[in-house]
């Protein structure tokens, strides 16, 4: 692993791709007294620009311009410390990714482990987390089961099934809209029936510490619209639900479960140190149901901020019962930087 902790100092800057959670990074690196810089392709330009807190707009044509040699170049004058979420998985292979020589927030190398759903099942499982049963071939599927793409894609191009002929189906479809050019491409889970949460954490190794800073439930089209629709009615239509993020909304828990959730964090956030170092510094997201025991089941991690975090950019209640000042995600990771310089411990965060 490559460590650039001896090209930080004071002076650098804080900077990430225009999209999914930008705004929330960037405003709680203003707060935090760093300079700002957002990655913005052209088409967005007019948008950020209105927005005080950006020092900087660096236009580009498109995000994966950051592979041309020259613009990494720029950027490592700059003095740039890129915080990554999931459009920069979305948009970048994974060996790209980890070839870039900017210095990236957080550990670059599992984010492979978050996009390859082999990896990801196997740290779940070393975490001991309770997982859906994974359907290994499609002539396997008895009950109701989700599919789903590998990587960052945000609900979309999920699908329904509950025998092989509705997976073939579904298949069809995505190969027809070319989401997809294979069955291959797929990864099917039993579906969990319950409440979906998405918890949010921050793990520091500064402090050896997990932080909760945030709870929420996302709201999906058009899965969430059809109950809106009357059972008699939906079936007449034969409807096929999509699952794509439309926004987020927050969540309080029973404070009678928050001791596992602490639990499962602390877990995951080891367990990483050991299967790929040097673990998870920053922010990360543990994705699961509760069913109707009130047993948490884990569907999914997303290794950097996700943008559920963007409900909280005064705090939430659980920063509030942390810190004593508005505590964003994008400001935590901002203040995990600025500690980490005055103490000469960059390496620990950085890659």
């Amino acid at each position: 692993m490559k460590i650039l902790s001896k090209v930080i100092d004071k002076d650098h800057v804080i900077s990430t791709l225009g999209s999914h959670c930008s705004l929330q990074v960037l405003k709680g690196a203003k707060d935090e007294g760093f300079k700002t810089l957002l990655l913005c392709e052209k088409k967005r330009e007019s948008f950020y620009k209105r927005f005080k807190f950006i020092d900087d707009l660096f236009i580009i044509d498109n995000f994966r311009d950051l592979l041309n040699k020259n613009i990494e170049t720029e950027l490592l004058d700059k003095k740039i410390i890129l915080i990554p979420h999931g459009t920069l998985i979305s948009n970048f292979k994974l060996e790209e990714l980890e070839k870039i020589n900017i210095p990236i927030f957080g550990n670059k190398w599992i984010l492979r482990w978050e996009a390859d759903r082999t990896l990801k099942q196997k740290l779940m499982t070393e975490s001991n987390f309770n997982t859906p049963l994974q359907i290994n071939k499609k002539n396997e599927i008895k009950n109701l089961c989700i599919v789903k793409l590998h990587g960052a894609a945000g609900g979309k191009g999920y699908f329904l099934a509950w025998n092989e002929q509705s997976f073939e189906d579904g298949c069809k479809e995505l190969i027809k809209q070319k989401v997809i050019k294979s069955e291959k491409e797929l990864y099917i889970q039993e579906y969990v029936l319950g409440v979906p949460i998405f918890l949010q954490f921050f793990y520091s190794p500064l402090n050896k510490e997990v932080e909760l800073l945030g709870i929420d439930r996302r709201y999906e089209s058009d899965i969430d619209g059809i109950g809106r629709i009357p059972a008699h009615i939906q079936i007449k239509l034969d409807l096929d639900p999509s699952y794509n993020v439309i926004g987020n909304f927050p969540l309080v828990l029973r404070e009678s479960l928050l001791q596992e959730v602490f639990s499962m964090a602390e877990n995951f956030a080891e367990k990483t140190k050991q299967l790929v170092p040097p673990g998870i510094p920053g922010p990360f997201c543990i994705e699961g149901v509760y069913d109707k025991n009130g047993t948490f089941v884990t569907f999914e991690f997303s290794a950097r901020i996700v943008a559920g975090t963007n409900l909280f950019i005064n705090g939430s209640p659980y920063s509030d019962l942390l810190y004593n000042e508005p505590m964003s995600m994008g400001r935590r990771i901002s203040r995990e930087i600025k500690q980490a310089i005055k103490l000469n411990r960059v390496d620990e965060i950085v890659t």
